[in-house]
């Protein structure tokens, strides 16, 4: 039986009959999901191993309602201007969210209470639908610091904050959109010395558009930090990547990412081959686990990931990526 346990301990032993199993629950249970699955004429019986599962495009999120069950705890939205164009994910059980990101941050940064969060980033408040500010959000309640918080436009007032940290030899996690690191970081007098910076991507058109490389060499000169990291995470995925330098992103044991032929969306290619990126996603478990994104990749041998650039048909996402 699938449960979150049996997802969150998965390894490469059995990560390819665990991800075959929800893909039976979600061929079964996900009416749309299915109704894909049988226009390619690939179900459960007919295929032999994950590298045949179809991916449904991201696309669908935005279309139909993506779900295994009629209930749902939370729904999450795209970030955009439109209600007509934003994803919607229906998440029937938040505590898998949250077991999801937590156990990930853990696994790669430690315990929250190791460090102060500052998040540029609007408050929970200003867009609880969504996932990043919802995730951000526990993990700054988790922290157990009366310094942790949103401090989005408030400049000023984390300036001092962060002087004040680096006194007392606090650990420090800046977690933020592209613009508004730039922005903070264009003043002279911060001490990043104690500070891991992480990038979620987005401009929003208030700066112009720098390629993650760029981005990332401005954020070092002005910090003096031999590494920038990143979080690739999106509203239809329940899991995210992190890269902790060299926008190289290494996924969850129940993540995997692939690499499709963009002309071809059912040939995945093998590695160091560049093409769209195709995401299963365990945590997805009442949703669709097998997701064919917008974005450009590549991939390597041990399964960690570059992120390119966006499909070129596509429209830019609100955050958690550069073009």
């Amino acid at each position: 039986m699938l449960n979150a346990d049996k997802i969150f301990n998965v390894d490469d032993k059995n990560f390819e009959q665990i991800a075959f199993e929800v893909f039976q629950f979600q061929y079964i249970n996900n009416n749309i999901y299915k109704s894909y699955c049988d226009l390619l004429k690939k179900t459960p019986s007919n295929i032999g191993d994950i590298s045949g599962i179809p991916f449904l495009p991201i696309s669908f999120f935005k279309s139909h309602s993506v779900m295994c069950t009629k209930k749902y705890d939370k729904v999450f939205h795209s970030s955009g201007t439109t209600n007509e164009n934003l994803s919607k994910h229906y998440v029937s059980d938040i505590n898998i969210y949250e077991q999801s990101f937590l156990k990930n941050f853990i696994d790669n940064y430690g315990d929250p209470k190791d460090y102060v969060i500052l998040g540029l980033l609007p408050n929970y408040m200003e867009n609880e639908n969504s996932s990043l500010i919802y995730m951000v959000n526990n993990l700054i309640e988790l922290s157990e610091s009366n310094d942790s918080g949103f401090f989005l436009k408030e400049y000023d007032f984390i300036i001092e904050k962060m002087k004040s940290l680096a006194r007392e030899n606090k650990k420090i996690i800046l977690i933020g959109v592209s613009y508004a690191l730039l922005d903070l970081t264009e003043s002279k007098n911060l001490n990043f010395e104690n500070t891991i910076i992480i990038e979620t991507g987005g401009m929003k058109g208030r700066r112009r558009e720098m390629i993650k490389k760029e981005l990332h060499e401005t954020l070092k000169e002005r910090t003096g930090l031999k590494k920038i990291h990143s979080e690739y995470g999106m509203t239809e995925l329940l899991s995210q990547a992190y890269s902790k330098g060299d926008g190289i992103f290494s996924c969850p044991n129940w993540m995997r990412v692939f690499i499709r032929d963009i002309n071809d969306p059912n040939f995945l290619y093998s590695n160091n081959k560049s093409g769209g990126i195709n995401i299963i996603d365990l945590a997805n478990i009442n949703s669709c686990s097998f997701i064919a994104t917008e974005d450009m990749g590549s991939l390597h041998k041990n399964g960690n990931f570059e992120i390119m650039g966006r499909i070129d048909h596509t429209d830019t996402r609100g955050c958690n990526l550069l073009v």
